[in-house]
């Protein structure tokens, strides 16, 4: 297993680039760390400024540098609009496993964006990275997210009192 982010594999698939975050995407990354709506599963706190948003995005640059994880920006390739983010973290060189984690825009949930990109972050994941496990951990009522992961091939793993974790093990 090989991990080195200093050149930041891009990832793009017919519609969508994803890209690494950069300070210019303050306002996007605010917009969808503030939405109740994306938090109402996710245990975090709401963004409450865009100081919030450039703090998370130099948190995301320099795990990235350390290699701990890689966050991609969801860019919509017509109108180069971020729309959402996908990530692979708590990257275990030891396990060869990594969490991977998603998030859309409400306004862009439900119209197939997450079945163009969700295979091509798993193929990087078991490809380039040689990760043996991915893990998902979602709400149990979280069912938009339950059914990606299990249309990918995810199983259930384990159930906590508020979460549960699906894996996908590479063949």
């Amino acid at each position: 297993m090989q991990i080195n982010f200093i050149t930041f594999p891009q990832i793009e698939t017919e519609n969508y680039l994803l890209r690494r975050l950069k300070n210019e995407d303050a306002d996007a990354v605010f917009q969808i760390r503030s939405n109740k709506q994306i938090v109402k599963y996710i245990d975090r706190p709401l963004a409450k400024s865009l100081d919030d948003a450039l703090q998370f995005i130099a948190k995301i640059n320099v795990g990235i540098l350390k290699n701990d994880a890689v966050y991609w920006a969801i860019c919509n390739k017509t109108t180069s609009k971020i729309i959402g983010t996908i990530t692979l973290w708590q990257i275990s060189e030891v396990d060869k496993t990594a969490e991977i984690g998603f998030e859309l825009l409400p306004e862009y949930q439900g119209l197939g964006i997450m079945q163009e990109v969700i295979p091509k972050v798993i193929e990087f994941g078991f490809g380039n990275l040689k990760l043996v496990e991915i893990i998902g951990e979602v709400a149990p009522d979280n069912a938009k997210s339950v059914a990606l992961l299990k249309k990918y091939g995810f199983k259930l793993k384990s159930e906590l009192k508020n979460t549960q974790l699906y894996a996908l093990t590479k063949n």
